[in-house]
């Protein structure tokens, strides 16, 4: 489960920024670019969303836990998604305005952890034994964001890492 809790950690984190009291001005294809990006951002996690559900099983008494879990990867994705869109429109910032903005990336992303931790305890009180062994072995190889340690999506012999994983579940 430490483990397991570790990854989450590390799969929240997408990027972010130091706020601004300005921001720059945008051109117009810098505009339509960051719209695309943040529609394949939110893609993406309702993506990881879905896997999750089907991967964990879900089932209808689980469905409140589920909700509240999602709710908050969507709110955690949000929040990344914006604070990267900031850091990626400053421009000419000093090293110290950088290592701001890495301490608020830093800060929101152990916010957002606490958070999905939160949601997550209940979720997974209400597993299945079974569940509870899915859960352990897909957030072992990648946390609930979808990223994988040192695996690149894939696990040994090339297989996806969820379909991969010959992990022991410990309690």
């Amino acid at each position: 489960m430490k483990k397991a809790l570790v990854m989450l950690a590390t799969a929240v984190s997408m990027g972010g920024a130091f706020a601004q009291t300005t921001a720059p001005a945008a051109a117009p294809d810098t505009t339509a670019s960051a719209s695309a990006a943040k529609a394949g951002h939110e893609r993406n996690v309702e993506d990881r969303i879905a896997y999750l559900h089907s991967q964990l099983k879900i089932t209808p008494a689980q469905e409140t836990q589920w909700k509240a879990f999602a709710d908050v990867m969507r709110s955690n994705g949000e929040t990344m998604g914006r604070l990267f869109e900031q850091r990626k429109a400053a421009t000419n910032v000093s090293a110290l305005d950088d290592m701001k903005q890495y301490a608020t990336i830093a800060q929101a992303h152990a916010d957002g952890m606490k958070k999905l931790v939160d949601a997550f305890d209940p979720l997974y009180s209400s597993l299945s034994p079974e569940q509870k062994k899915l859960a352990d072995a897909t957030f072992h190889q990648g946390g609930p964001e979808g990223h994988h340690r040192g695996h690149h999506g894939k696990g040994k012999g090339g297989k996806p890492a969820a379909a991969a994983s010959d992990a022991t579940v410990k309690p």
